[in-house]
């Protein structure tokens, strides 16, 4: 037990040294710490640490699933849910088929292999994209795609992988009955979702207490994957649901105190998992070292070459005509939502980043048949699995910055955030005319004295002169220099209470209520920071 809690601390320790290399060298965090676990598998006396398919699928998935879909808007997924449902449904079996008809071709593996290879390879990851294109200033679009995708991407390659982990253990395989079953298991989670995202704002808003709201929070996502999961369906799909219901309907239900530490709570929840789980994706590089002695390296090279060729090829081959045939075809579809710029769909195209989910399914695989016998082809898929995951984090991961750069998407993205936060200081504007208009309402109906609304006053003439007018470079530099020398005053003020403690002028308590004034102006401060990180 001493031995496991060492082996925990050195990777939270590797954890932090490298997401601090990644920000200074401007890596994407998930690469480094995958090629870091691929490092410390081998460092001699280092323990090998399994990666157990039920952490992943049971344990990580649903809180990963779930927070992803909180912080995405309803509004955006449902507007842009044709492109998704192409991606996360059509692409995933289009390249299922292609991994199939390839593998069964060229290498010789039975159909049903192929499909269960295919299956466990053809969802994309959703964590190391969308950090790499957020932080390229991608287009809003193209990241709510790959988002909606990625959320929704898993729950149709578990679906096959079970139909086609059926076939093998059974011997048979019916399509139609598998469409229907389909259609009901992703009908009846939406429903399943809905229903647990419900109760749990409604428990939430009962309760009123941050720490029983944020247990709640953590308990739903479970709640609303295990049950269906456990009944045959993916879980993911409920999840989905849960987290878009939540995220329309949460702001008005949720107090702002628990939304104010759920806030750092998830985000620290999320960065242990992504962090965790790409450094244990790394550490399975030891285990199958040793299995790849007794298999002929020849045939995990070619194999793994064939299915990464074929993905690539798979995703570009699929995503041009699903973007372009129906706008040629439909005439409305054409008027409403014109045509993207091909590099917006070469960078769709480009980014299809495998993740520790597609590990974790061929790691679920088991060892025998029914039958007794042992199940074939098991390590080569596990082979494949991994290498399909190495290749495309680190080359995809590596290439999509200068891919962004060359194609200019940022220039669009750019243009895109600017006008993003002009509406956002316009919206800002009209919510505190609505609260001066209430305020004036508010007077005439109640008995209030002149120096509650004189104060009143000021608090809103504060926060209007806050606004800056544009966010123009030269209005941006002063709101830059403003920001820097608040920072200075609220670090000097700090300092002060501080003094004030040590000489025995107040208690602790009472610096902490002070310090947590500070602590929510410095947040507000870097909430309203216009951020714009140059490619």
């Amino acid at each position: 037990m001493e031995a496991k809690f060492q082996t925990f601390l050195i990777l939270l320790a590797v954890l932090a040294g490298t997401a601090l290399a990644a920000r200074r060298f401007n890596v994407a965090p998930a690469i480094l710490l995958m090629l870091s676990g691929v490092g410390l598998a081998f460092v001699p006396g280092m323990p090998p640490v399994e990666l157990p398919p039920e952490l992943v699928l049971l344990m990580v998935l649903p809180p990963l699933i779930y927070s992803a879909s909180v912080a995405m808007s309803w509004r955006e997924f449902r507007n842009n849910l044709r492109p998704i449902v192409l991606l996360a449904v059509g692409a995933v079996i289009f390249t299922a088929a292609m991994v199939a008809t390839a593998t069964h071709y060229l290498i010789g593996l039975p159909w049903t292999i192929g499909f269960l290879l295919g299956a466990i390879v053809a969802p994309p990851d959703v964590v190391a994209p969308l950090a790499i294109a957020r932080r390229l200033n991608m287009p809003r679009r193209i990241l709510v795609v790959l988002e909606g995708e990625g959320l929704a991407n898993d729950a149709t390659a578990l679906i096959l992988y079970r139909f086609a982990l059926a076939a093998i253990m059974v011997g048979h395989f019916s399509l139609p009955l598998a469409a229907g079953e389909f259609s009901l298991i992703v009908a009846g989670e939406i429903a399943f979702g809905i229903g647990v995202g419900w109760l749990s704002l409604r428990f939430r808003k009962w309760s009123r207490d941050p720490q029983v709201e944020l247990t709640l929070s953590l308990i739903t996502p479970y709640v609303s994957y295990w049950l269906p999961e456990h009944v045959g369906g993916s879980g993911v799909i409920a999840t989905v649901a849960c987290g878009l219901y939540v995220s329309w309907n949460g702001p008005l239900l949720i107090s702002s105190a628990t939304r104010l530490q759920g806030i750092f709570f998830w985000d620290l929840v999320i960065y242990m998992i992504e962090g965790l789980l790409f450094l244990l994706t790394g550490f399975q590089m030891r285990a199958l070292y040793e299995k790849s002695k007794a298999f002929p390296l020849d045939d995990i090279m070619i194999a793994t070459a064939v299915v990464v060729v074929i993905i690539v090829i798979a995703r570009f081959a699929w995503l041009y005509p699903a973007i372009y045939l129906p706008r040629i075809l439909s005439k409305s579809l054409r008027e409403r939502d014109p045509s993207p710029p091909w590099q917006w769909a070469f960078t769709l195209a480009f980014t299809g980043v495998r993740g520790a989910v597609s590990l974790a399914a061929a790691l679920a695989l088991p060892f025998t048949l029914p039958g007794g016998e042992a199940f074939p082809f098991r390590d080569l898929i596990l082979f494949v699995a991994f290498g399909v995951i190495f290749i495309t984090l680190v080359g995809i991961g590596l290439g999509l910055p200068p891919v962004v750069r060359w194609l200019g998407i940022a220039d669009a993205g750019r243009s895109e955030h600017f006008a993003e936060h002009e509406a956002e200081i316009a919206a800002r504007r009209q919510a505190l005319d609505a609260a001066l208009r209430s305020l004036d309402a508010l007077t005439e109906e109640k008995d209030v004295s002149e120096e509650v609304v004189r104060l009143l006053r000021a608090r809103h003439d504060i926060r209007v002169n806050q606004l800056p007018d544009s966010l123009d470079p030269t209005h941006h530099d002063v709101s830059a220099a403003g920001t820097a020398l608040t920072r200075e005053l609220i670090v000097a003020e700090r300092k002060f209470i501080h003094d004030l403690l040590r000489d025995g002028q107040i208690t602790d308590e009472t610096r902490r209520r002070i310090e947590r004034d500070l602590d929510l102006e410095e947040a507000s401060l870097a909430n309203r920071e216009y951020r714009g990180a140059p490619l």
